[in-house]
């Protein structure tokens, strides 16, 4: 069977602002395309960003407070943002699903005829994050990585806290006594890596890596097996 890697790419990354950066997506799609192109299967879990943060506000101000049906907004949003990221990946010639699975079983049985899968959000109660952790588990991938907007796993929030420490290598164990325990948040909050999908790493057994998606070079080194700049976070 061929070698299987999970990534979860943050909706943060689709977005310059409130637009859709299509360099990125397009320069970004290229990457997993090649990296398909040597038999890696790749599965690719999109967040919602911006689309998923103004589609939640919108429902607020409409009076919407439950948290189930908020949270259905936010799928709906990583769900258009992994269609966008579908296509794009289309126009590469490389097999990729055609339609959006909302299940990481039924994206892990999509390997049967796709090189690549793209999905978004499944359930609420879990982020994108969760989903990536858990498509791995279903797909029989021994690591997942987290593609969002900041170069390492730190101590405390860096946007917050200029003295706040990277990490280079951690285990599952120090990460989650970072994140905290396995809880849902809410609609629309952002840690580094969702703690309820860092339960599943620690139960499952699943590396973890995390690194800017932003800078494609990184992620390109990444999906090639090679070092890269960010955190490796592993079982023990």
């Amino acid at each position: 069977m061929s070698q299987v890697v999970i990534v979860a790419l943050g909706g943060s990354l689709m977005y310059d602002g409130d637009i859709i950066d299509e360099e990125w997506i397009n320069a970004a799609s290229t990457i997993v395309a090649q990296s398909a192109a040597t038999g890696t299967k790749i599965g690719i879990v999109i967040g919602g960003g911006y689309r998923a943060r103004k589609n939640i506000a919108t429902a607020r101000e409409s009076g919407t407070t439950n948290t189930f049906d908020l949270d259905l907004v936010g799928i709906e949003a990583t769900r258009f943002n992994a269609a966008t990221f579908a296509t794009a990946l289309k126009t590469t010639g490389a097999s990729v699903n055609e339609t959006i699975p909302t299940t990481t079983q039924s994206a892990a049985d999509t390997f049967a005829t796709n090189s690549i899968v793209v999905m978004g959000g499944t359930v609420p109660g879990h982020t994108t994050d969760a989903v990536s952790i858990n498509f791995a588990v279903d797909s029989g991938a021994s690591r997942c990585t987290i593609a969002t907007n900041v170069d390492f796993v730190y101590d405390k929030a860096p946007q917050t806290n200029p003295d706040a420490v990277p990490f280079e290598q951690m285990t599952l164990a120090e990460l989650q006594a970072i994140v905290g325990p396995p809880e849902h948040r809410g609609a629309g909050p952002n840690v580094v890596i969702d703690p309820i999908g860092v339960q599943v790493a620690i139960e499952h057994s699943i590396e973890l890596a995390l690194l800017n998606g932003k800078k494609l070079d990184i992620l390109e080194s990444c999906l090639a097996g090679e070092d890269f700049r960010g955190t490796k976070i592993e079982v023990k």
